[in-house]
């Protein structure tokens, strides 16, 4: 059986394979062909939705994690598909280089992240697939394409392994970088009356703000000519296992047996935010460790309805025991053809709640302010989208279901999540 992080998708597949190259994908993919297998692809299932499961052939590229090569004066860095991040980022900063941005989460694999469409934060910074230069891909029938410029590669680099199982990367590297990560309190109404301004005054901007909460958590990053300068092992337990977790896990468990005291414990937990400042490299200040099981939407919203459509969500949420914060993030828009900032500047609204705790009924309610301001969600997050509500969102939603027509005509890689949300709309195209 597969199952992802939060243990609440899992699937038994009639086989698992284990490739450890491009050729025994080519293989796979053929004897999946011949079984009348649909084949899909798995990275460390930090997904939400249902876009692995299958009753065919899954893939797990967990065996082709290698750097393959790495050019410290182009900063062009070829590595295969299933290389987690945080290896990646090991792996690069020993040859001087880093990723010019990331998200908060460095165990998914460098595939699974750019596939869903997953981002860091930073206005004038795109998602993590713009890094990507090429990709090797191998298609329904077993043809190995390499994808270095064009509509074909800006289809691949957020797919949701509809086209195909990319095997291969390049990846844009920059140098190493140190950052100075400030995680300060602000009062919710001061952030929200000069958001924009603040946003763009930091290379990264963010903030959490819980539901009943007047109170932020904001969270700048910026680029400093210093030594990076790491905490010792016990400050960094101190600080990301036991507050940022166990702490968590405790309050979220008194939150899930006592669902009326939410509102007390969320402005609590809001009360008890401290000012914090690190200095370190760039993607130790990005990721933090996720040891409390949760689940997750977001949706990616056009930035100028930022101010507008904050408030109306946490009003929403205060209908429901939620005890997770909501997390506002401000990315750059790009031109991947299916990417939730394509094409315009956005802010990505994130709202996560304990596992165990109720969470389609505010999901929702919050997917349908969504719906009123055009939001797109992210492809590995939780949505109730189809493909028919989320084809008039994307202007080229059209060019994209024309060459997943083309390099898999019958479906090999299409499982229920593929078909749901994207194939169904391909009949809009004239045939």
């Amino acid at each position: 059986m597969w199952q992802n992080w939060s243990g609440e998708q899992a699937c038994v597949p009639a086989v698992i394979e284990r490739p450890r190259s491009t050729a025994e994908v080519v293989d796979a993919v053929q004897r999946a062909a011949a079984a009348g297998q649909t084949v899909r692809v798995a990275g460390a299932g930090h997904s939400f939705t249902d876009a692995v499961l299958t009753d065919g052939m899954l893939l797990s590229l967990d065996r082709m994690s290698r750097v393959i090569d790495a050019n410290p004066s182009t900063g062009r860095v070829r590595v295969q598909a299933g290389i987690r991040i945080h290896a990646l980022s090991e792996a690069l900063a020993r040859r001087g280089l880093a990723l010019e941005n990331l998200g908060d989460i460095n165990v998914q694999s460098i595939a699974g992240a750019t596939a869903t469409g997953t981002h860091g934060t930073g206005s004038k910074l795109r998602n993590l697939s713009s890094q990507i230069e090429g990709v090797e891909l191998v298609t329904a029938d077993g043809t190995v394409r390499s994808l270095d410029g064009g509509e074909l590669l800006r289809a691949a680099r957020v797919s949701i392994g509809a086209l195909g199982v990319i095997t291969e990367m390049t990846l844009r590297a920059v140098p190493l970088y140190t950052l100075r990560g400030v995680d300060e309190p602000r009062p919710l109404s001061e952030v929200m009356a000069s958001l924009d301004e603040i946003a763009d005054a930091s290379r990264h901007f963010e903030f959490y703000v819980f539901p009943h909460s007047d109170l932020a958590l904001t969270r700048t990053n910026e680029v400093v000519d210093e030594a990076p300068r790491p905490p010792g092992s016990m400050r960094r337990w101190f600080e990301d296992v036991l507050l940022g977790n166990h702490a968590l896990r405790a309050v979220c468990e008194i939150g899930k047996r006592n669902p009326e005291r939410v509102p007390q414990i969320n402005r609590k937990v809001a009360r008890s935010f401290t000012k914090r400042v690190r200095v370190d490299r760039s993607d130790r200040i990005f990721s933090s460790p996720r040891l409390v099981r949760f689940t997750e939407m977001e949706q990616a919203f056009p930035r100028e309805a930022a101010a507008e459509v904050i408030p109306e969500i946490l009003a929403a949420l205060e209908h429901y025991p939620v005890v997770f914060p909501i997390e506002v993030r401000f990315v750059r828009g790009d031109d991947a053809l299916l990417s939730p900032a394509g094409g315009r500047e956005t802010v990505y609204i994130a709202v996560h709640n304990f596992v165990g705790m109720p969470w389609e009924a505010p999901l929702r309610a919050v997917q349908a302010i969504g719906d009123r301001y055009g939001a797109r969600p992210h492809w590995g997050k939780r949505h109730f989208q189809t493909a028919e509500t989320l084809a008039p969102r994307y202007p080229e939603w059209e060019t994209f279901a024309r060459i997943r027509e083309e390099l898999d005509p019958d479906g090999r890689f299409a499982n229920d999540y593929v078909r749901r949300t994207i194939v169904g709309a391909s009949a809009l195209l004239p045939r």
